[in-house]
């Protein structure tokens, strides 16, 4: 466990990726061997750094730390004159065979984390493509979309998001699949794919939400769950079903939380939906998000201040700049990229005038 301690802060002082940290092991833990006289506790200790190497190491510095143990065996074995005898012959196979069994670790690791890099980056990407930026007016509401990736090396998200100008009206989901993983990809597709087909073809808001359950629900593991809110717009209204998704943000004469009249379970959990209507003034606006936002905090554990922050950066004109004002508000809170993923859907009427700052 000292050793474990010892190569964790090696690796934090001098870099992740470079060897000094293992050759220095070798060298400093064989040498109460060598200098006691005793040769077998000393080519155990050169074992160390070979074997520290293959876990963090890729091939070739593995292979550079494995030679250097080599090295040190023999320039003991020759200083101490035990180079010809049998047992420096044994012990040296020893080390010999756990040296290159620790090169042979060492790339087959290299090669599963490059495997995972590329499928990681495939899976973002594909993320991306399915989750389309939008800024456009549909049937007289602008809408405006924000989706930003985890910092690079988080895993994927699984935040999601759609809109649809139906015959019931501009429709809208914004949903998180549970889990950050190359399989929410799949779930965050299917989810998709669901509202799209069934969005244009099924009447009522709580039954279009009952139906995606249903489509959903065979697909899922029985730990997951999609939270959504889904929206349609209607003239000087907008009606809601929130399945567990954190309620949007209605800004206007004041800002306030659209929360639902009765909390209902999230997708793929057969959740019994229920619509509430909320009236607009024409200079409202409706921020819709993910946990991305409403829960970021900073590295102290302070919460961002949701309500607040939001009226200040949708006081901006420009729907975009209100999104990249709001996204920039979440960066300086967290002190960096979030480690979450986040999406953002701004909508409002195609009449409004900008809003004056909220007080």
């Amino acid at each position: 466990m000292a050793v474990d301690r010892w190569w964790s802060k090696a690796r934090g002082w001098h870099g992740g990726n470079r060897p000094a940290p293992a050759l220095a092991a070798s060298a400093l833990l064989a040498a109460p061997g060598f200098l006691t006289g005793s040769w077998y506790p000393g080519v155990l200790a050169l074992l160390i750094g070979p074997l520290l190497a293959c876990v963090h190491l890729d091939t070739r510095r593995t292979a550079a730390v494995a030679a250097w143990s080599l090295l040190l065996a023999l320039a003991a074995g020759t200083a101490r004159q035990r180079a010809t005898t049998p047992g420096f012959a044994v012990e040296f196979l020893i080390l010999l065979a756990g040296s290159a069994l620790a090169v042979h670790s060492a790339g087959r690791r290299t090669a599963a984390e490059h495997a995972l890099a590329r499928a990681e980056r495939v899976a973002r990407e594909s993320q991306q493509a399915i989750l389309r930026p939008v800024s456009a007016r549909l049937g007289g509401v602008d809408v405006c979309t924000r989706h930003h990736c985890p910092v690079p090396g988080a895993s994927v998200g699984g935040d999601l998001y759609d809109i649809a100008h139906t015959p019931f009206g501009v429709r809208l989901l914004i949903g998180d699949v549970r889990g950050h993983s190359l399989a929410a990809l799949g779930t965050t597709a299917a989810a998709i794919r669901a509202f799209r087909d069934l969005a244009y073809l099924t009447p009522g808001l709580a039954d279009l939400a009952t139906a995606m359950d249903a489509r959903l629900s065979p697909g899922l593991g029985p730990e997951d769950f999609v939270t959504a809110v889904l929206a349609e717009f209607a003239p000087g209204e907008v009606r809601l079903v929130n399945c567990g998704h954190p309620p949007p943000v209605r800004v206007g004469k004041r800002v306030r939380l659209l929360e639902p009249p009765e909390p209902a379970l999230p997708l793929g959990l057969h959740p019994t939906p229920r619509q509430h209507r909320v009236y607009l003034q024409s200079d409202d606006r409706l921020l819709f998000y993910t946990d991305g936002l409403s829960e970021a905090r900073a590295a102290d554990g302070t919460d961002f201040a949701l309500l607040e922050r939001v009226g200040e950066a949708l006081s901006e004109p420009s729907p975009a700049d209100a999104l990249d004002v709001l996204h920039g508000m979440v960066t300086a809170h967290t002190g960096g990229p979030p480690t979450d993923d986040l999406a953002l859907i701004l909508c409002q009427s195609a009449n409004a005038t900008a809003l004056a700052p909220i007080s």
